[in-house]
């Protein structure tokens, strides 16, 4: 049974750069362990997997190693597919996840990201100094996005400077030991208002080359410390990704470009 996939550069215009993701549109939903196979195989920070259901696009996204409750580059990636590779005539595409409702609006050249805002909070001094150690240096600010159980999802460090976070070299074991999914670092930028990376060990993602969920959690934090609800970003990975962020109530606002990269089939 041959499966159509594509690969797409989120939040670059370029080729080679941005977030790789491969898309799935499915006519039915596959059994989910086959799903965590196909993204194991493709080895990609995200493999995701849309299915139309109702008016609204039902999307999944996988890591090599599990499945994820949000995914900014993927999505990004899978309006792309189904806006240029499919024909889609909307100009907006609705999405349902596990994290909710999500929109992606078709912008000219770029398109639209519409998330719910991820606000952090500061962590213990214990688990502060955790992040510090694994980090290799210290920080201004431990902050931790929680689940609804009151565990921790994500993990947010303020660095002071982009220098600091452009030399940082983590210790990926360590860092992999700290709870929730992933540790976002960040700094206010030089040329952007801010600068990000993200290392996501215990998942499968050393370090994450463009992550739009992130900015979910950057945008209320960095609007709130800079005074302005519009504001760019880049995340400095070695292969690096542009994205125009803006604050709207509860929502979080992600534009950038996605660049169609390679089309194939799976032979299951």
């Amino acid at each position: 049974m041959p499966l159509e996939f594509h690969q797409i550069d989120a939040f670059t215009d370029q080729p080679f750069a941005g977030n790789p993701a491969i898309v799935y549109r499915l006519e039915c939903w596959l059994d989910e362990a086959l799903m965590q196979r196909i993204a194991a195989e493709h080895n990609l920070a995200e493999t995701a997997f849309v299915v139309k259901e109702g008016s609204a696009w039902h999307i999944r996204w996988f890591t090599p190693l599990s499945e994820v409750p949000l995914c900014g580059h993927a999505t990004l990636a899978a309006a792309k597919v189904l806006f240029d590779i499919y024909q889609e005539p909307a100009e907006v595409l609705d999405f349902t996840c596990l994290s909710g409702a999500l929109q992606v609006t078709r912008q000219g050249e770029r398109l639209e990201l519409d998330f719910p805002v991820r606000r952090a909070q500061p962590v213990a001094q214990d688990l502060h100094q955790q992040a510090e150690r694994a980090l290799g240096r210290q920080v201004e600010q431990v902050l931790a996005l929680g689940n609804a159980d009151g565990s921790v999802q994500e993990l947010m460090v303020v660095l002071g400077a982009e220098a600091d976070l452009r030399e940082l070299k983590p210790n990926l074991p360590a860092l992999a030991t700290l709870p929730g999914l992933g540790v976002l670092v960040t700094a206010a930028g030089s040329q952007r208002d801010f600068v990000s990376r993200y290392f996501a060990p215990s998942i499968g993602i050393d370090e994450d080359p463009v992550t739009g969920s992130t900015h979910c959690i950057l945008m209320p934090y960095w609007a709130e410390r800079l005074g302005r609800n519009t504001l760019s970003a880049f995340q400095c990975s070695a292969r690096g990704g542009e994205l125009l962020c803006r604050l709207d109530g509860e929502r979080v606002k992600i534009a950038g470009h996605a660049r169609h990269i390679a089309s194939g089939q799976l032979m299951l």
